[in-house]
């Protein structure tokens, strides 16, 4: 979850790792560190975001140089803790990306060998390991070490004398690019786009030597070419394009982001292995678990197809997975635990899918088929656009496969969401900015919208906030609740309203202050409500994408009157690759 990058050109390296560092820090912000290579090794690394705190460290001199951005696993966010990290006689530097599971006791097998080492970072044994493996040949000496490390791992490495820098990957994202007279390698493509369009991703177990007269790549000892591919992606789209934050730019984006994913969706064809399956199952994490278990909803509705819905973290303690296909759902396509369900439903011999935004990453090699969201580069740490093209995606299969049920209704789907982005929540903000704890309440597929709801308003406010079905609420939650206590009902026209409206009725009548989405002119609903938010007319399919972009809204709002950083809120990172 760390965010790691490396130059090796013909201009000054620093300022170049400097700012990829900083397209990098949704990755990791706890610390920072470059290595440049000149006649010696110079690091230099501080505690905090780079961001912040790097005016210095672009004076450093030579053409070759490593950098990264932590999220700290093992130590604390310090000096002595972040990257790089060095061996013995500080003539070689790692930057690294994963977890080392078994470094303990390589570090006490290099302790008893005269090693001495300075930070609590698992990290620290692979320098040590290089070292004693290092002939002058730091590409073979890598190779050598590689097989003695258990876990997860993107390296970078420099040695002092050494003209490439040489990477590495295993379990944990790395991409390669291709510029004039130059390579560069980074965690993502994000700060590459404004040096190259060409990259090329790296495949578990490769070893690239990177130098200014090219790349050579081999896996397993033999030479191997991987495909060199176009990014997508523009420079602007990682560029705030004056907004105040990353967050509110994308949840501006979305209106578009759903159009440009169902119109891409639109000229492919919908594979066999969808159209054949008597069952699926949807592994994901986070929004998208969130996603896919909307999704539910919709099949089983409009398709006739039983589905399961598991958390990907969860799912390789099940003995087998259920229903004929299994669904990887992934934004980055790197996130470690759904990448271990797909693998699990491979060695079961299940037909699987993939669903992400990210050309050329590890899940797309692993599923049988993809279908690529069109949500271009997501920046603000809480997945905003991501999730409206996760459902761009679902939507679009579900209408294919109901013979064009919802065709009508994506039609507006771009509207509906432009229309929540009108509104004025500035009263439900007050209410929400002085709680201690709120619920998020919904039936049906407004009930994943609740989950996603809360986690939004955890995550960027620090509010405690729960997501319920809402007939759960009284096994239970009630007791929690209070005048204190906010609660955000969704409470659309459809089957499960009247019952809804009770659940609203019943938490009203315990003082609770009602934060309510329905349509304009439901007269009961809005006079319940102590804020009431109209959602605009369109039907379900409005319906759910309006109030994704309201709750959306509604959690950055009120983040930015508490002062919360919304893009790098505390503890968390952008792309989960460790498990």
């Amino acid at each position: 979850m760390c965010g790691i990058f490396g130059y090796c050109g013909q201009r000054r390296a620093a300022p170049i790792i400097i700012e990829g560092l900083k397209r990098l820090e949704y990755r990791g912000y706890d610390s920072f560190g470059i290595a440049v290579m000149d006649q010696g090794i110079t690091v230099r690394k501080k505690q905090g975001k780079i961001s912040l705190g790097a005016s210095d460290l672009s004076r450093v001199k030579g053409k070759m140089g490593i950098g990264h951005t932590r999220w700290a696993t093992h130590g604390e966010p310090n000096n002595q803790n972040a990257h790089p990290h060095l061996d013995c006689h500080d003539s070689i530097a790692v930057v690294h990306n994963g977890i080392i599971e078994n470094y303990a006791g390589l570090k006490r097998e290099l302790q008893a060998r005269g090693h001495g080492f300075r930070s609590e970072t698992d990290t620290e044994v692979i320098p040590h390991l290089i070292e004693e493996e290092f002939k002058g040949d730091l590409a073979a000496a890598v190779s050598a070490v590689l097989p003695r490390l258990e876990g997860s791992y993107a390296l970078l490495v420099i040695a002092t004398g050494c003209g490439e820098m040489v990477a590495a990957r295993k379990r944990s994202p790395l991409v390669i690019g291709i510029g004039d007279r130059a390579c560069l390698a980074a965690s993502d493509v994000t700060p590459l786009l404004e040096h190259t369009e060409r990259v090329i991703y790296l495949e578990d177990g490769d070893i690239a030597s990177l130098s200014t007269g090219g790349i050579e790549i081999r896996h397993q000892g033999t030479r191997v070419k991987r495909p060199v591919q176009k990014i997508d992606w523009s420079l602007a789209e990682v560029k705030k394009g004056g907004f105040a934050h990353y967050m509110l730019k994308e949840i501006y984006e979305q209106p578009e982001v759903f159009s440009s994913t169902m119109r891409a969706l639109k000229e492919e064809e919908i594979p066999d292995i969808l159209q054949d399956t008597g069952g699926v199952t949807l592994v994901a994490c986070g929004t998208s678990y969130h996603a896919a278990l909307l999704c539910r909803y919709l099949i089983e509705e409009h398709c006739g197809i039983p589905a399961r819905v598991e958390l990907a973290s969860e799912f390789k303690y099940f003995t087998s997975p259920g229903g004929d296909l299994v669904v990887g759902v992934s934004q980055s396509g790197e996130t470690a635990d759904t990448l271990a369900a797909m693998q699990k439903a491979r060695m079961f011999s299940h037909p699987t899918l993939a669903v992400t935004n990210v050309l050329g990453s590890t899940i797309t090699r692993l599923a049988d088929h993809t279908l690529f969201m069109r949500a271009g580069p997501e920046i603000s740490v809480a997945a905003t656009k991501s999730f409206i093209a996760e459902l761009a995606v679902f939507f679009h299969l579900v209408d294919r496969l109901a013979g064009g049920a919802l065709e009508h209704s994506l039609g507006r789907g771009h509207l509906a969401i432009g229309e929540a982005l009108l509104q004025d929540l500035s009263q439900a903000v007050d209410l929400c900015r002085n709680a201690q704890s709120m619920f998020f309440v919904g039936r049906g597929p407004f009930y994943p919208l609740a989950l996603e709801g809360a986690l939004k308003m955890k995550e960027i406010t620090y509010i405690h906030a729960e997501g319920y079905a809402a007939g759960e609420i009284k096994h239970g939650p009630f007791a929690l609740l209070s005048p204190e206590t906010p609660v955000v009902a969704l409470c659309p026209p459809g089957h499960a309203f009247p019952v809804m409206f009770s659940n609203i009725k019943e938490m009203k009548a315990r003082g609770t202050p009602m934060i309510v989405l329905g349509v304009q002119g439901t007269q009961d609903l809005e006079e319940i409500s102590d804020v009431f938010i109209p959602l605009p007319d369109g039907g379900i399919i409005s319906h759910i994408l309006a109030s994704a972009a309201l709750v959306q809204l509604l959690a950055y709002h009120t983040a930015v009157a508490l002062g919360r950083d919304v893009d790098q809120p505390r503890n968390l990172a952008k792309s989960v690759t460790v498990e």
